[in-house]
């Protein structure tokens, strides 16, 4: 793995078309969102209610708690509810979200089999209203639909949920991978835990390289089912849906991360600071596709 590691990043360090930290903010963040416009993809709530008259799709709201006092009727809220994910309006890096996936009599139960009982949900609501996942600022804490995964993807990796990131730039594409949870990230999608990131070419939405923790793998760890070749279900509707909402809201450089569930895509969230380790999952710097989509845009 180490040896796959040294290998892939040295040849993207050598390449002048890799797109540094630095140049990602300076050129391109920056320049295409205003400050201002931040909390559109910051907050996971005004990211629904700024989208919700563009017809895309969304995983729905159950409850939304922005206060201790809210969490009152928690007990009857979650009574008829057997699976749903937890997670901060403002969090990132996947901080505080707690997928429930089934119920008993007692306790409902995570991705990973963890037992929560109603006193231990309102604990972590707590801790999320109280800004423990965003910074210490005072946070609203989402209670909302559980995603069912689309079966092409489960076969590949059951644990969790996988999605997809596109980066769009002044509305045209740019790069897009998938990210696939493993035993090592919990059933997190987040690559910096241990999930997998696949590089999807973007014009037919076949996988064409992955990497895991920085080196290159081809197949899942998990599962050892092949990564390499894979069709993306529903691929012309990602693409489709990522244009919306990039015309949508005014923010012209972005991520926009969306699911595979068993009736279609649904966005999970936008990032107007998508990081750039999509170059190394696609083996592929950015710098030209962006200085190209720059020109033909009129950028």
């Amino acid at each position: 793995m180490k040896s796959a590691l040294i290998k892939v990043r040295s040849i993207l360090a050598k390449s002048s078309q890799v797109l540094s930290m630095n140049q990602r903010n300076l050129e391109y963040v920056y320049p295409n969102n205003s400050r201002v416009d931040f909390p559109i993809a910051d907050d996971k709530l005004l990211t629904k209610r700024y989208l919700e008259d563009a017809s895309v799709p969304f995983p729905k709201n159950y409850h939304i708690y922005g206060y201790f006092f809210d969490l009152r009727t928690l007990a009857k809220d979650l009574a008829d509810l057997h699976d749903f994910v937890i997670k901060p309006a403002r969090g990132s890096g996947g901080g505080g979200i707690i997928v429930i996936v089934r119920k008993d009599e007692h306790y409902w139960y995570g991705v990973n089999g963890k037992p929560y009982s109603v006193e231990d949900i309102r604990r972590h609501l707590c801790d999320i209203i109280f800004g423990i996942y965003s910074f210490g600022i005072r946070d609203e804490a989402i209670i909302e639909q559980r995603i069912l995964q689309h079966p092409t993807i489960d076969a590949i990796a059951a644990m969790g949920l996988a999605d997809v990131r596109v980066i769009m730039y002044n509305d045209y594409p740019a790069l897009a991978m998938m990210r696939l949870p493993t035993r090592a990230s919990e059933g997190r999608a987040n690559l910096h835990q241990g999930a997998i990131g696949v590089g999807i070419d973007i014009e037919t939405g076949t996988t064409h390289h992955a990497t895991m923790e920085g080196g290159f793998i081809d197949r899942h760890p998990d599962t050892g089912n092949e990564l390499i070749g894979k069709e993306i279900a529903y691929w012309k509707e990602i693409i489709e849906i990522a244009k919306t909402v990039s015309k949508t809201v005014p923010l012209k450089y972005l991520g926009i991360d969306v699911a595979l569930s068993v009736d279609g895509p649904k966005i999970l969230e936008i990032n107007v600071r998508p990081g750039i380790e999509i170059q190394n999952v696609n083996n592929k710097g950015m710098r030209d596709i962006l200085s190209n989509i720059g020109t033909n845009s009129g950028a």
